[in-house]
Order: structure tokens, then sequence, then C-alpha cells
């Protein structure tokens, strides 16, 4: 089966891919490509060259540098960045706190923070989850006890995604304990990371990476006007908030990337003399995988077309859900490619095996947060019983 688009679109389509494939820098491209980490410099200056060319943040209000696409145009736009290996905007920033700054924030917020956030001149960080609150966010427990002009915060969160590079943090606070709902005594407020009383300590991953922290608030004031929206709020700000990240939390482009490479490794390596891709078994993997990844492909285009009013369809946590079981899949995928090789995940720049071998078990790793973040696959079938099959 072939996707067929208008004419107009395939112009768009080619649009993008000539501008990530010549004007985001090679060196970048190819770190992303090689499956190795990212450094702040090359996000910051990854973003800063989509932002320059209008396409950092094309989902934002017109006068805030969105480009009114239609979803189908922002499916592109995603698919076209993945596939030619360059840095998605980072979410935090055009993903996060941008889109609710963007619809709830005061006018004087707007300003002030979405230009920067847009250019990454600002680096944000989320303050969601904690030690006892994290699928089950609405039991989080840090305050914010108002004290004349400032609120005064006290508390910890937990799994702090490149808090080590932030500038700021969007944090949700408990602002009335007494609610009758847990749910409505939460509000989101902003503030620097260097702000006296917070303290950042970094966890260590599985694949020996640091990529997330916990942050401790002691009695750090923030000022009464970096209160997001209305007191009590915070809540409906989290639920917009997730809907916009798990909009295009598939990572079609990316997965149909990896398997790519994936088929290129299988025929790197032999067994018995002859390449493992001519394995009936290992060729019929990567056929049902992709297969697998069509069927979602075709899924996002169905979600994409019925989305209105810039508002994620229900059907977005079907994506979120099969797109994160597809892309552990792929990454599992490469590790059984590399069999024994998989083993040297340390290995340092003089070793034989190979670049990609390496990195294959750290990735795989990896890979087992996509199933949590964004609300966990649990959590999405609970919404798919719910908002689709009126379960």
């Amino acid at each position: 089966m072939r996707l067929q688009l208008s004419p107009e679109l395939e112009a768009f389509r080619e649009e993008m891919r000539t501008f990530f494939t010549t004007q985001v820098p090679q060196e970048i491209r190819d770190t992303v490509a090689s499956r190795r980490d990212l450094s702040k410099a090359q996000l910051v200056e990854s973003m800063r060259t989509l932002n320059a060319a209008g396409l950092a943040v094309p989902h934002w209000p017109a006068e805030w540098g969105g480009r009114g696409w239609t979803p189908l145009q922002m499916h592109i736009w995603r698919e076209e960045m993945q596939l030619a290996c360059v840095p998605e905007p980072l979410p935090f920033n055009a993903s996060m706190i941008g889109p609710v700054i963007a619809t709830f924030g005061s006018q004087e917020q707007k300003e002030r923070f979405l230009p920067a956030t847009a250019n990454i001149d600002i680096w944000w960080c989320q303050g969601f989850s904690e030690p006892d609150a994290g699928s089950d966010l609405a039991s989080l427990r840090t305050t914010a006890v108002r004290d004349g002009d400032d609120w005064v915060v006290n508390g910890q969160k937990t799994w702090t995604t490149l808090g080590q590079h932030a500038d700021w943090i969007f944090c949700l606070v408990r602002t009335d304990p007494t609610a009758e709902k847990k749910q409505r005594g939460i509000s989101m407020l902003v503030f620097p990371m260097d702000s006296p009383g917070v303290t950042l300590r970094p966890i260590e991953l599985i694949d020996g990476g640091h990529e997330v922290n916990e942050v401790f608030f002691e009695d750090v004031r923030v000022p009464a006007e970096n209160l997001v929206g209305e007191e009590n709020r915070g809540w409906d700000y989290a639920k917009f908030l997730l809907g916009n990240e798990r909009v295009g939390i598939a990572r079609i482009g990316a997965t149909k990337r990896l398997l790519a490479q994936a088929k290129s490794y299988a025929r790197e390596v032999t067994v018995d003399g002859r390449p493992l891709a001519a394995e009936p078994r290992m060729a019929a993997r990567i056929a049902e995988l992709e297969n697998e990844l069509m069927a979602l492909e075709l899924t996002a285009l169905r979600v994409v077309a019925h989305s209105t009013d810039g508002k994620p369809h229900p059907a977005s946590s079907v994506l979120k859900l099969r797109g994160s079981e597809l892309q552990q899949a792929a990454t599992e995928l490469v590790v059984d490619i590399a069999g024994p090789l998989s083993v040297s995940s340390f290995a340092d720049g003089g070793s034989a095996v190979p670049d990609w071998a390496r990195v294959a078990t750290p990735e795989y790793l990896n890979y087992r947060k996509v199933s949590i973040y964004g609300g966990s696959n649990e959590v999405q079938r609970t919404i798919i019983a719910g908002t689709i099959l009126g379960l």
C-alpha cells in the first residue's frame, strides 16, 4: 500500500525534506543517525536553526511563531524531521510550557517567555512527577504557600529530564490542601532553576547515562506574577500540556529510520556464511514490524484528519500506546541483530565492534521509558476504554 498525498502536500513534503537535509548542520544529523546523545550546544543550535526559518513552533498561535498548518502538514513536518535525523524542537519548550503560556498565560507572560522559549534562550524543564506521584500525578505533595507578594515552595520532584541544562522549571504545586478533590487544589508556577533553595541531584540510569534528575525545593520564593493562569487550575493546564505532549509521541518517522538501519545491519552480520537478513525468521520479523508500523501510520493519518481546533484527538492515546511498543520492538530487534556484539556497550573508540552494535543495548535499555512518559501505557488503555470504546 502506498499513501498518496495531493500535489500540494507532496510539494510541502519536499520543501520540508530539502530544508532539513540541507540547512541543519550535518554533524548534528550524524550524531542523531548514530543514535548518540546530543550535547546541549547541538540541541540549541538545531532549534535556533529551525526557529530562524519559522519551523520550530509551527503549532503555536501565529503571533508567536505559528504557521497555521493543518494537522496533516504538522504530521509531514514531524515525520520528515525524524527521517532526516534532525532533533525535534525541545519538547519542554515547544510542546509543553509554550502552548500552555500561549493559551493560559497573561499577556505579560506571553511577551516575556514565548519568544525566548521558541528560540531556546530559556531552556525549560518539567516539575511534575514526584516519588509518590507519577502516574497518579494528582497525589503530588509539593506545596506553595502565599506569603505577601511571593509563593513559598517546598517539596521534591523526580525524573526531571535534562534538568541539568535547564534555566527555568514549570512546576505543579499544591496551593489548596483542603480542596475536596485533590485535582482542584493544584497550581502551576514557573521560576528559575538557580533560585535560592533549589537543589538538583542527578539520577544515573540503567544505560549509564545522566538524563534525569531529582529536584528539591526548600523555601523557594517565587514572585506571585509567576503563577500561570488561575490559582488552583493547574490540573487543567497539566491535562492540556499532556495532550499536546502525546501528539507526535508515536515517533513514526524515527521508528521507520531505525527499521531501515536494522535491515542494513542484518545484511552486514553473517551467520554460517550467509547474511542474517536472509534467515527466514529474521526476514519475517522485520516484515511484521514494517507492517505494524504501516498500520500505525494509517491510524496516525486518520487521527490528524479528524483533529479539530488544534485539539488532540482522543485516539492520540492509541498512537502513544502502539507507538511506544513499536519503538521498543525496534530497539530490541537491533540488539538481537547485534547478538554477542551487543554486550560491548561501553567499548572505547579503538574497539573492532561496529559503533551501531555498541549503542544497541544502551538504547534498548533507555527506551524502556517510552511506555511510561507522557502517560503510561496502562493509563492510555484506561483513556481508550473510556473515551473511545465507551466502557
